[in-house]
């Protein structure tokens, strides 16, 4: 399955779930798109509940079926709750932590900045989204980069990061310093049915 390149605003209107965790989207127009989105929705089965948890987190993190899958498999191998360790799993991909650092308003954003050679991990130039963020790593900007527009107004935008992201103003190097705690991501979220969903 190829990745959702559509909006994700009515995307976020039909799952009824802020895919950029800001709630920008439902804001104005708190209901499905479409031209009978305002009609009365159908009370969702125990499946359906389960697949718009699913499309939720998938939609939110920007990755398609089979990395989904893929890293939902990886958590059963780990210790702990199954559900909590998927969505730590993927709160420490690259992009995410670009994204999470300040260095771009926008997941897909961070994406196409990791694609493009703007990022460094360690030092090393890593271009590919999906790579695995370990505690201790530090997530940098090549030095031609930092003058990017883009890159200048996420940074100034930036109000606030995660505590497990250790931010240096002066250097803007960011260290994921630890695997998150799980109420400090995702909160309307309940992995649980994921669970179930992939477990039947």
């Amino acid at each position: 399955m190829s990745r959702f390149t559509g909006s994700t605003w009515k995307k976020s209107r039909r799952l009824e779930y802020s895919i950029s965790e800001t709630g920008k989207e439902l804001n104005k127009r708190p209901y499905a798109p479409g031209q009978h989105g305002q009609k009365r929705r159908r009370k969702l089965s125990e499946y359906g509940l389960q697949l718009q948890e699913k499309q939720r987190v998938r939609f939110t993190y920007g990755v398609n079926e089979k990395q989904f899958r893929k890293t939902f498999n990886e958590a059963k191998k780990m210790q702990g709750k199954q559900g909590e360790n998927f969505l730590f799993l993927l709160e420490s991909r690259l992009d995410n932590l670009v994204y999470r650092a300040g260095f771009a308003r926008t997941r897909q954003q961070a994406r196409q900045l990791v694609n493009h050679g703007h990022i460094l991990l360690d030092g090393i130039k890593a271009t590919i989204p999906s790579m695995r963020v370990k505690p201790g790593q530090k997530i940098s900007l090549k030095e031609k980069s930092k003058d990017l527009a883009i890159i200048k107004e996420a940074l100034e935008a930036q109000a606030s990061r995660q505590e497990y992201i250790d931010f240096n103003d002066e250097t803007n190097v960011a260290t994921y310093t630890r695997l998150p705690e799980r109420n400090e991501i995702l909160p309307e979220i309940h992995e649980n049915l994921i669970v179930e969903l992939y477990n039947k």
